[in-house]
């Protein structure tokens, strides 16, 4: 007979290769990387905001907001309308945290680094709570839209720049802190938006609109900036959610069950003769949005730098804690082919999305020029990047990574969001050949990023000779992704060779243009993992 142990649990439940849970984390201290390509922001305000948003609760709050989407509450116990979100306390508490520290009042403050100090805390907001980007990158880019309407702007600025999160359900007027939400696409035509089919009609000074709107992100906004079109063409509007001490006509028709990305609800929404505020004049529509959209397109460009930083932070853990037999996985030189050539997308993405960003801090026709190129050429690149990064992180975990409780799940459901968010991959490479054919100083800005580093590597010059000669002339449409796929990545590697250490910069040419990389994550040679894998901290 065997004998029985005292404790039979401890013979196969004793955990010996498991990594602990993480503690509290620096994400600014702790990523050297952020540090060097966000020398224009504020750093110590992004010390303090790294610091807040790595401890263990604030990573709890994301995954439960996350976990546990709104719900809808469309009408009271008597019937009468509400269309309302409810929403997990967490979400309140990572609103709070965003906008408390200044994610969309600082760039309009007047202090240098601005929109640079933005464009890192989105990077490290997203690596916590990626659903609740939305609603703080839309309160950020309204302003500028804003900018054309006087009035609005008296009434609005002062509440979406107020460094507070006040989400109780009644009039601008009667809040401390607002946020601004956008409803633009249709059902007949998401990108295509000469097929709004939303009717406006002037009501006195303002509009009345009817239609219905297929996407709404952050429904309970204070406001929703729309399209509707008008006799004289498309026009842009602000609709609050409350006029003259009564809910405005915003009607929530269902809340959309997304694949992540979902803490702050998107939402069918219907305007039934809802009071609207011009943005401008009839047939201006496109014109008045396009400031928001530049913004919103600069946030979307650093979201899926984020995500692929967080994922690679877990995987990191993971293979540093981690052994099969006496070996860590760290040390297997596969596993840090793998991570470093990960690393590779990730660190580019964060340059050339921070890069962009100290344009929008310029003054200069260059700089603004870049601020939509550049913009539509980071966006475009970094959000393709993304989900195979998050999702070769996952698989370095093993089957481990396939689980909730890890968080990886969580980012690789989050990983197109900011993709399709303010124009999918073919919008933005079309906008982007579209900038350098109609704003001049977008093609000498270009022109004078790419050659301010020739001479210094061998295989950037060659790559940039080829794109030259593939491309002579701009592109047709057929052609434009892969046109705007090698710019971006020619514009990455300057930004690169300009301010990341040479291990990493020399191996980007070498796996991104010259052509020494095989189709999947980790078939690299030649590169320098130590160097690289420390950018990782």
């Amino acid at each position: 007979m065997f004998e029985s142990s005292p404790h039979p649990e401890t013979d196969t439940h004793e955990v010996k290769n498991q990594p602990m849970p993480r503690a509290d984390l620096d994400l600014w201290e702790g990523d050297p990387a952020l540090r060097d390509h966000a020398f224009a922001a504020d750093g110590d305000h992004l010390s303090v905001y790294g610091r807040k948003m790595g401890r263990a609760e604030m990573r709890d709050a994301g995954r439960a907001s996350e976990r546990v989407p709104p719900e809808a509450v469309l009408f009271d116990a008597g019937g009468r309308r509400l269309d309302e979100l409810r929403y997990h306390p967490s979400y309140h508490t990572l609103m709070q945290a965003g906008l408390g520290a200044g994610y969309a009042a600082l760039p309009w403050e007047g202090a240098g680094g601005g929109h640079s100090t933005n464009a890192a805390m989105v990077y490290l907001t997203a690596q916590v709570a990626p659903g609740v980007c939305a609603p703080l990158s839309m309160t950020y880019a309204a302003m500028p839209a804003l900018r054309a309407a006087p009035a609005l702007l008296e009434d609005w600025a002062p509440k979406l720049t107020a460094r507070l999160y006040d989400p109780a359900v009644r009039p601008l007027a009667r809040k401390a802190a607002a946020t601004m939400g956008l409803a633009i696409a249709e059902k007949q035509g998401g990108s295509d938006l000469g097929g709004v089919s939303t009717r406006a009609v002037r009501d006195g000074d303002a509009y009345r609109l009817r239609g219905h709107k297929w996407f709404c992100t952050a429904p309970m906004s204070d406001g929703l900036i729309t399209l509707a079109m008008a006799p004289g063409g498309l026009i842009a509007f602000v609709v609050p959610r409350w006029t003259e001490g009564v809910r405005n006509a915003v009607h929530v028709q269902r809340l959309k069950d997304t694949a992540g990305a979902r803490a702050a609800g998107l939402a069918e929404i219907e305007f039934a003769d809802a009071h609207a505020v011009a943005l401008g004049p009839e047939g201006e529509g496109l014109k008045r949005l396009e400031p928001m959209q530049r913004h919103m397109r600069l946030d979307g460009a650093l979201m899926p730098a984020g995500l692929m930083r967080a994922a690679l932070s877990k995987a990191t853990h993971w293979a540093r804690h981690r052994s099969i037999g006496e070996t860590r996985q760290i040390d297997l030189p596969m596993m840090r082919s793998v991570l470093a050539d990960l690393a590779l997308d990730w660190e580019g993405t964060l340059a050339l999305g921070l890069h962009v960003a100290r344009a929008f801090d310029g003054a200069s026709e260059e700089d603004r020029a870049m601020t939509r190129l550049g913009g539509s050429l980071a966006k475009y690149l970094g959000n393709k990047l993304c989900p195979p990064v998050v999702a070769e992180a996952m698989e370095a975990l093993g089957g481990s990574g396939y689980v909730e409780e890890t968080g990886l799940p969580m980012l690789y459901c989050s990983a197109p969001a900011s993709g399709l968010w303010d124009g999918v991959g073919s919008v933005i490479a079309l906008d982007a050949v579209m900038s350098l054919r109609d704003v001049p100083a977008a093609g000498a800005a270009l022109s004078d990023e790419l050659g301010r580093v020739t001479g210094q590597y061998r295989r950037y010059d060659a790559a940039l000779r080829a794109h030259m000669e593939r491309f002579p002339h701009l592109p047709d449409e057929g052609a434009a992704r892969w046109y705007v796929d090698s710019l971006a990545t020619l514009l990455t590697a300057s930004v690169l060779i300009r301010h990341a250490p040479p291990a990493v910069s020399e191996a980007y040419i070498a796996t991104r243009l010259a052509g020494e990389r095989g189709r999947t994550a980790g078939a690299i040679q030649g590169v320098d993992t130590d160097k690289i894998l420390a950018r990782l901290g």
